[in-house]
């Protein structure tokens, strides 16, 4: 399974759509197999889903994203994981471990908008 997560700055960045670097894990059987940075700078932000589908990404793990961008990203068949907020090798140990869920990694605000709301069901690879 080939996961991405947004970056900036060693984080996870706070906007999908104005993300300029990806952090992409391969993942089998719980286990990383490769993690490498990806460029993923784009003027015209409806061609990232389509970049995150020529990757190979099955799952995206990201900050705030945007109605239409999120509804694209599915539509390309990827899950994606949004409103995410931490440091980039924290998160992904947290989604490994399936506990992506925890308070500890939500951008502020997500409770009271969102409410508490499990985005991961531990088949993470």
């Amino acid at each position: 399974m080939r996961v991405a997560l947004t970056v900036w700055e060693n984080r996870i960045s706070p906007l999908f759509d104005s993300a300029r670097s990806l952090f992409i894990v391969e993942v089998e059987n719980g286990k990383v197999l490769r993690k490498y940075y990806e460029p993923f700078n784009s003027d015209v932000p409806f061609s990232k889903p389509a970049k995150l589908s020529d990757l190979g990404v099955q799952v995206l793990v990201c900050g705030a994203v945007s109605e239409s961008l999120a509804n694209m990203v599915e539509a390309q068949g990827i899950r994606t994981v949004p409103f995410v907020a931490g440091e980039v090798n924290r998160v992904l140990d947290a989604y490994l471990k399936g506990i992506l869920s925890d308070p500890d990694f939500r951008m502020p605000g997500w409770e009271k908008r969102y409410g508490v709301k499990n985005q991961t069901d531990g088949k993470n690879g």
